[in-house]
């Protein structure tokens, strides 16, 4: 089909467009940026850089997308944006590339949804299926993985991990890694159970839910060390898929923020 291209848009020739591109009034759109088919551009959208916006994908107005990072150490080099296919991003959201440091990418998985003002700092990687709600604002390379929830007004710390299926309330501020499955809130933010609510939604079972509950108390209890407490759910749960990403989570060694814990022991 063919594109729809409002007169009034500054789109550069070297960009590369799919096919039934929309791209409304006002928009800039510089050199750099590819464009795949059935993307679907407002008006006064700003997208810049060497950046990718596949199939599917819908940004409303205002959004600043692709521009230089936020970050003094960034000096012109060639970084990158990708954003997957049919994701939502509303209006006054703002996306920055890749730093030379944090290793040249951000990238956004595909169906995710970022509502009104969200802000995606350099070198951060969504997964599938993420939301950011209202305002909700992630510092430079923090990883989310699929299904998670950021809620509104929450700002999570540079290199935390959020697992999948994990819940972060509304005006949290997160500076720890938070597990798969967990729900955090406050501010600080503090473990306060699993996202009980979102796994029902996402079809887990009574069984799943309930040896996660059962995990979770035996993995955050007070009783004996870290270690032990892993090693003994790893014994118990081993076949159990659910409860084998929180261990494997808290077990990696790549991050270098600490698992975010309850305030004390909790009845989930």
């Amino acid at each position: 089909m063919k594109n729809t291209i409002h007169k009034t848009a500054i789109i550069d020739k070297k960009i590369k467009l799919g096919k039934n591109v929309s791209i409304g009034a006002y928009s800039i759109i510089g050199p750099n940026v590819q464009i795949k088919n059935n993307v679907k551009i407002h008006s006064q959208v700003n997208i810049q850089g060497h950046t990718i916006i596949d199939e599917g994908t819908e940004i409303f107005p205002f959004a600043s997308i692709g521009t230089i990072p936020q970050d003094l150490k960034y000096h012109g080099e060639k970084t990158k944006l990708i954003i997957g296919k049919k994701n939502t991003i509303r209006e006054h959201v703002t996306i920055n590339p890749g730093t030379k440091g944090g290793g040249s990418i951000t990238k956004i998985g595909n169906n995710c949804l970022l509502m009104v003002g969200s802000h995606v700092a350099h070198d951060c990687t969504l997964g599938n299926d993420v939301i950011m709600a209202n305002n909700a604002t992630l510092a430079g390379h923090v990883k989310i993985d699929d299904f998670a929830i950021i809620g509104g007004l929450s700002a999570v710390h540079q290199y935390v991990r959020i697992g999948k299926h994990a819940m972060i309330g509304g005006m949290s501020g997160v500076e720890n890694d938070v597990i798969p499955y967990g729900s955090v809130m406050g501010n600080r933010a503090h473990l306060s159970g699993l996202n009980i609510i979102g796994l029902k939604r996402r079809g887990f079972n009574r069984k799943q839910i309930h040896d996660l509950r059962t995990a979770f108390r035996l993995i955050f209890s007070i009783e004996g060390t870290a270690f032990e407490r892993l090693k003994d759910a790893v014994k118990i749960y081993k076949k159990n898929k659910v409860v084998m990403d929180i261990v494997r989570f808290i077990k990696n060694k790549s991050s270098s923020r600490a698992i975010c814990q309850p305030k004390q022991k909790n009845n989930v």
